[in-house]
């Protein structure tokens, strides 16, 4: 019995799948946090496009 334990103690297996796992919750909370911020830069670079091209046809048209 007492060598069963020891080897379940050193065997690394389950180890390897728990820092995989720790890992992508960790990558994940990343990703999460800086979801909000990178969509608002989108939004105010594609708004900053968008209402360049307006105006640059309003003066086309003009």
């Amino acid at each position: 019995m007492k060598r069963k334990v020891i080897e379940f103690l050193k065997d690394e297996g389950g180890q390897t799948s728990t820092e995989y796992i720790l890992l992508l919750a960790v990558v994940a909370l990343i990703v999460y946090n800086f979801k909000k911020k990178a969509t608002s830069q989108l939004d105010s670079l594609t708004d900053g496009v968008f209402g360049k091209a307006d105006q640059i046809l309003q003066d086309l048209s003009n």
